[in-house]
């Protein structure tokens, strides 16, 4: 069954909607702070899966007047959102768990947050390889992006597990708010890793070298006896498409006519 990149969207938001509420109320329950930063992490990745949403429905348009390239760079525009909305939420993960270090904060009922925290780092386990899979077949960088936000909260789920069993293991409070700042450094390493892949779609940057040594490949083997060489080979990336320009040199007395329907297949075999 082939699923379509907004229905794959769609399955993040509402997996994410769920986790927010059983986190608060667990963050409620039990007053961790590291609870608490899941929460707002899952917060974080509701709204980018909302954008996501947006975006792999508008890069899917036809290119239009004002977009003669089509739109499917909104998509990287929208993983570089959801890098910076993970950097913000990194530091003010940081910034409460900080304070509850300094004034001392105490963390009970720590059982059902236990149950929630690994309840959230399964299904969301579950969600990214599923995003994950849905943005190699579509090569959607929102879904891939939207992949890395849920597979870095399933990570970081696992720690705050351990740490929150340590908690009620030891009784030293402290590791909670500890556990909630290691979070937010995972946090800030998947984020910055989203805005250097999307920002390199926004600037225009060529694919990885195996692609254009495929591209060069497709050249060589279809380059007719009327075509002498090439030069000035280019290719940049957008969403799922590529664009590739190069000048091609045609043997001296190769008609127009010919050179252009030569041009053509050209692109076709590329």
């Amino acid at each position: 069954m082939t699923i379509t990149k907004p229905a794959a969207a769609a399955v993040s938001i509402a997996s994410n909607a769920l986790l927010i509420a059983l986190k608060l109320a667990a963050a409620g329950i039990t007053g961790s702070v590291a609870i608490l930063s899941e929460a707002l992490h899952s917060g974080i990745d509701l709204i980018a899966s909302v954008i996501a949403f947006v975006s792999v429905r508008r890069a899917d348009e036809p290119p239009d007047v004002e977009h003669p390239y089509g739109h499917e760079k909104v998509e990287s525009v929208a993983a570089s959102i959801e890098g910076m909305l993970i950097l913000v939420g990194a530091g003010v993960i940081i910034y409460e768990a900080a304070h509850r270090l300094a004034i001392g904060a105490e963390v009970e009922s720590l059982g059902f947050g236990i149950a929630v925290i690994a309840f959230s780092a399964v299904a969301n386990g579950c969600v990214a390889l599923f995003l994950r899979q849905q943005a190699k077949r579509h090569s959607s960088p929102a879904l891939a992006g939207d992949a890395a936000h849920l597979g870095t909260d399933a990570l970081t789920s696992v720690g705050v597990l351990f740490g929150l069993i340590a908690v009620e293991a030891t009784g030293a409070e402290a590791i909670d708010s500890a556990v909630a700042i290691v979070v937010a450094v995972v946090i800030v390493i998947a984020g910055v890793r989203i805005l250097r892949r999307s920002t390199g779609a926004l600037v225009d940057e060529a694919p990885p070298p195996a692609e254009m040594d495929r591209i060069e490949e497709a050249i060589a083997r279809f380059r007719p006896p009327e075509m002498v060489g090439y030069h000035k080979l280019r290719a940049r990336v957008a969403g799922n498409r590529r664009y590739i320009d190069m000048h091609a040199q045609f043997r001296t007395g190769t008609s127009l006519e010919r050179a252009h329907s030569l041009a053509h297949e050209l692109r076709d075999a590329i």
